[in-house]
């Protein structure tokens, strides 16, 4: 008899037991969506750059763009997409040779056409928006590419690499050019420091992202 009430209190308590589990699951999993719901807070972001390989003031011939190693940097430290915007005519590779055709298009307010474009450009809420500073400006594709799109309702935070003009006036001119959308405080930093000492910027970025809740 004593046997078979001690079976019995055996299968009560592994009943029991076994629905406690399933409570301690349940509650886990209606949990998780809140983390996943907090973590997409800032919704879908995009580093969207115009950047220049070859040859570069203060840095010579590159590979790699300035602006595109800190969009890079941003995008990996955001789990951003990235979107590099080109000129579909490609710039001279020789420096002399770009900054009389960049100074052209900036003195005739040229609008050049661009490479490709953002298909899914309603699945954003975030533009992280890179640019190098040529001639106290924006290069002129940076203003095709916000002129081709609805910012409406998103957030532009501007960065840019330079050799030593921070973001000049830029800031105001993606503000006028971007109605309707909040504009960030933005990040410069020297392309030289881009190409030649990458931890401090990305230590510079870091704390630029952190700042701004990222």
């Amino acid at each position: 008899m004593r046997r078979f009430l001690a079976l019995i209190a055996a299968l009560l308590t592994a009943a029991a037991l076994a629905a406690c589990g399933a409570q301690t699951a349940g509650q886990t999993a209606s949990e998780a969506p809140s983390a996943i719901v907090s973590s997409a807070a800032k919704g879908h972001i995009l580093v969207a750059y115009f950047s220049q390989a070859g040859e570069q003031y203060d840095v010579g011939v590159v590979e790699k763009g300035n602006t595109q190693i800190i969009a890079e940097m941003i995008a990996d430290e955001t789990d951003a997409d990235l979107f590099h915007m080109e000129r579909k005519a490609a710039y001279p590779s020789k420096l002399s040779e770009l900054l009389d055709e960049a100074q052209d298009e900036q003195k005739n307010s040229t609008r050049p056409e661009l490479a490709a474009a953002v298909d899914n450009w309603n699945d954003y809420d975030t533009i992280f928006l890179g640019y190098p500073i040529w001639w106290g400006d924006m290069p002129m594709p940076v203003y095709t590419f916000l002129e081709s799109y609805d910012f409406t309702g998103k957030t532009v935070i501007p960065f840019d690499t330079n050799g030593g003009s921070g973001l000049a006036e830029t800031v105001s001119a993606i503000t006028k050019a971007c109605p309707g959308a909040a504009v960030k405080d933005g990040l410069a930093v020297s392309g030289k420091e881009a190409q030649t000492q990458q931890d401090k910027a990305r230590s510079e970025v870091r704390n630029w992202l952190k700042g701004l809740g990222y």
